[in-house]
């Protein structure tokens, strides 16, 4: 997601806001002793990355919150709770915490949309997990327009290259709320080594190469890390001779070092100038709430408030 948003915000038809959606946290359990600590450090991988405040606005929810949550709630009015309940995310979710169903989980796709929309966003670019939340927060557009005469744009999904980043665990994608299943922006290079040692495998060897599993989820960080032709060295090996597992984790580990350790350097940069990185967050939330009181008054204008 990161390379993909660098890469737009080198291009002057796009304005750009690098959001940390820290309010969603709260929508499944959380430590709230860290949760401000944890925003920051987004916003300092962010920066680190090569997000660059002259070109791109750092977007904290939280400093913003009031009115995001007040457009959701507007936005709640054209959205039943079947079309909620029905969404395989929050299924997954409710099996995930299934004594933490509340209200927050079942409106979380409405406050994306509100999100997205106060700012009249037509590109986001989130991952393809998220395709059935971006749906909503189109019909909430449409929906919006059609009742109430308001202008949203039906907002698209930007791809980014490796938008999607296996779990180490063999199932599904890289997730923080998932133990074992991440690889941190600030991990050390042992660290990584040690978390790709515990990648489920296989024997090395097959007739057909795996789809599902460890080794699919080897695969595709080789292809992310290492591209498309190392894949294909690897795959061959295992319709042949056969992989040794320990030497690709080994490769994988180097090769995934050598993009995080440049932004590890930036970051440890950044983590002794805690004033700049407070003026970037500042200045995001000014730029975002002066675009963003802007569509609330349109808002309640058009749905009689006003």
């Amino acid at each position: 997601m990161l390379k993909g948003m660098l890469k737009l915000q080198d291009d002057p038809q796009y304005e750009m806001f690098f959001a940390v959606v820290d309010v969603h946290v709260m929508t499944t359990p959380y430590d709230k002793e860290l949760l401000s600590e944890k925003t920051r450090e987004v916003v300092l991988d962010y920066l680190a990355a090569g997000l660059d405040p002259k070109k791109s606005s750092v977007l904290v929810q939280s400093k913003v919150a009031d009115l995001h949550t007040e457009l959701a709630f507007y936005f709640s009015t054209v959205t039943t709770v079947a079309r909620m309940q029905h969404l395989p995310t929050f299924k997954d979710k409710v099996k995930q915490h299934p004594n933490n169903v509340t209200m927050a989980l079942l409106n979380y796709p409405v406050l994306m949309a509100a999100d997205i929309l106060i700012y009249k966003s037509e590109l986001v670019p989130v991952g393809v997990d998220q395709k059935p939340h971006l749906e909503v927060t189109r019909e909430i557009a449409r929906k919006m327009n059609s009742k109430y005469g308001t202008d949203f744009p039906e907002p698209k999904r930007f791809a980014t290259k490796g938008e999607y980043v296996p779990s180490l665990l063999g199932k599904g994608k890289m997730s923080k709320s998932v133990e074992g299943s991440y690889i941190y922006l600030t991990d050390s290079k042992q660290m990584i080594h040690q978390k790709l040692a515990k990648v489920p495998t296989d024997s090395g060897k097959g007739v057909k190469i795996p789809t599902k599993g460890g080794v699919a989820s080897l695969l595709k960080l080789v292809e992310l890390f290492e591209g498309k032709k190392k894949r294909k060295e690897y795959e061959k090996q295992y319709l042949d001779e056969g992989i040794r597992y320990y030497a690709l984790k080994v490769d994988l580990t180097d090769s995934i070092y050598k993009e995080l350790e440049p932004i590890q350097k930036k970051r440890r940069e950044l983590e002794k100038k805690p004033e700049y990185v407070d003026k970037v967050i500042k200045e995001g939330a000014e730029k975002a709430r002066k675009i963003a009181k802007e569509t609330l008054k349109e808002v309640k204008k058009k749905m009689g408030l006003v």
